[in-house]
């Protein structure tokens, strides 16, 4: 149990920062065996509910920042939160080892359904009550590993299927069990795994559609602590039209919520201001900022980017909110009382909304935890010739929170065949090519404007078109196959 506690752990150096890819496929050999070994699915289980809590408590206790730091929530409580939280994300790994020892009885079989249970489990994780993706294990492949050259056609998922694959064959060849022939086996056919994906990263999925377009990403650095204090407004917007004047790009975007004030209770001589900019200068201006609309009596509020140009103003309104951080789910309406977050209780956008328009070209935008979903993401393909990501990590300090965030973008621009631009308050600020490779960042917790040379591209890769199906599909009948004759070998076993 403790060593799949410390395997789980040892998991978060897959990710970025540190973009170490080997390690989860290596860690996940740990709990594979002990469900290949297991005497009962109770223990498989167990094993599983101790590597997912090494590699929760280790990969996202940067929650605690959040809730405590910034949400003035008790120490104390906080932490009870995350340990809570990460309890909750751990029966996820286990419920794979569960089914794993459960409906395969035969060790060699189960080390077939592991990756597939698995990646069910981890599917299941990005679904359930609005989803957590975070650390999926295909995430941690991007963007050096050979099976990053896989995330075009099955997606971050269907990467997750085949480092688990890795790890089971890796597995099967640690058996004692394991004859000579068996191990080399095995290790041939993890560099046929690793070929496939090697060479997948030849394809060129989608082509450029018009020249490249000059993009001024700005991070403005603004305190968490201080952003919704009166005395920080003006300042804020007066740094703000500073950097928006300066910026020397066709397009100019600022981060999630960048003004502090909603968009109709701006001061009208800044908006026109705004306007003007944009108007001498030839640039279009992206703003995240909140957006309010009376529906009846009640006001809701929508957490929105907004393109500000000589013309009318086109809205994109976040859509996947993070629970207790922008709604509160029925009947936990005493979070209220205990956490402290500017704007915690907002409206959701429509589920399809098409992307917005700058400078002639399409931007699919999601806002801050929305790029944690390629599913959604997809939604703005193919018209959208560029993915635009607008965050503030700020919440999670200095933490790696930032970073993983960072990779999920990768993945999502590797998915959909395109570049990703991130505009954030303290960071990671950065422009991602088609392949998920970062082709430019700026320093975190700095104020500095980021200028990226963005190629709009055209058409779909497999994944844009099919999503998250194909890694299902290939997962479930996988799982189906290895039950079936996991079942039938113990059964004709048991016959002699």
């Amino acid at each position: 149990m403790i060593l799949a506690a410390l395997a789980g752990a040892a998991c978060v150096f897959g990710f970025a920062p540190y973009y170490a890819w080997p390690v989860p496929m290596l860690a996940l050999v740990v709990p594979f065996l002990a469900w290949s070994r297991a005497q009962s699915a109770r223990r498989a289980f167990a094993a599983g509910y101790a590597f997912g809590l090494g590699f929760f408590l280790a990969g996202v206790s940067w929650i605690y920042v959040a809730l405590h730091d910034f949400g003035e929530m008790p120490a104390i409580l906080a932490a009870i939160a995350v340990l809570l939280f990460c309890a909750f994300l751990s029966l996820f790994p286990a419920l794979a080892g569960w089914a794993t020892a459960r409906f395969a009885a035969n060790p060699g079989w189960r080390l077939v359904l592991a990756p597939a249970a698995y990646t069910l489990a981890e599917m299941l994780r990005g679904w359930i009550f609005t989803g957590f993706p975070w650390l999926a294990i295909g995430a941690s492949q991007v963007p050096s590993s050979p099976l990053a050259g896989a995330v075009p056609v099955v997606g971050m998922y269907g990467v997750s299927l085949a480092a688990c694959f890795a790890a089971s064959l890796g597995a099967i060849a640690l058996r004692r069990e394991s004859k000579v022939r068996t191990r080399s086996a095995m290790v041939i056919a993890i560099a046929l795994l690793f070929g496939v994906g090697a060479g997948l990263r030849f394809v060129q999925w989608t082509q450029p559609s018009g020249p490249a377009i000059l993009v001024a990403l700005l991070q403005g650095n603004v305190a968490q602590e201080l952003k919704w204090r009166d005395e920080e407004r003006v300042r804020t917007l007066e740094d703000y039209r500073e950097m928006i004047a300066a910026a020397r790009a066709r397009v100019v975007v600022l981060p999630e919520t960048a003004l502090p004030a909603s968009f109709d209770a701006l001061p009208p001589d800044y908006v026109q201001g705004l306007r003007e900019i944009a108007k001498r200068d030839g640039k279009d201006i992206v703003l995240g900022v909140i957006e309010r609309e009376r529906s009846g009596s009640a006001m809701a509020y929508y957490n929105s980017v907004v393109t500000l140009t000589a013309d009318k103003p086109a809205f994109y309104r976040k859509r996947h909110l993070v629970p207790f951080g922008e709604f509160i789910p029925p009947g936990f309406g005493w979070v209220f009382a205990v956490l402290k977050i500017p704007m915690g209780d907002l409206a959701r956008g429509a589920e399809r909304q098409g992307a917005l328009t700058a400078d002639g070209t399409a931007f699919g935008v999601a806002i801050c935890y929305e790029d944690l979903f390629g599913r959604e993401v997809i939604d703005a393909l193919p018209a959208a010739r560029i993915l635009l990501n607008v965050t503030n990590d700020a919440w999670y300090g200095h933490s790696l929170a930032a970073d993983q965030h960072l990779q999920a973008s990768q993945v999502r621009a590797l998915e959909a065949g395109r570049w990703m631009l991130r505009a954030t308050n303290t960071g990671v600020t950065a422009a991602i090519d088609e392949r998920g490779e970062v082709v430019s960042r700026l320093p975190q917790y700095t104020k500095a404007t980021l200028v990226a040379d963005a190629q709009p591209l055209m058409g779909m890769t497999p994944y844009a078109r099919c999503g998250d199906l194909l890694a299902l599909g290939i997962a479930a009948a996988i799982a189906l196959l290895a039950a079936w004759r996991g079942r039938a070998f113990d059964a004709l076993r048991e016959s002699h």
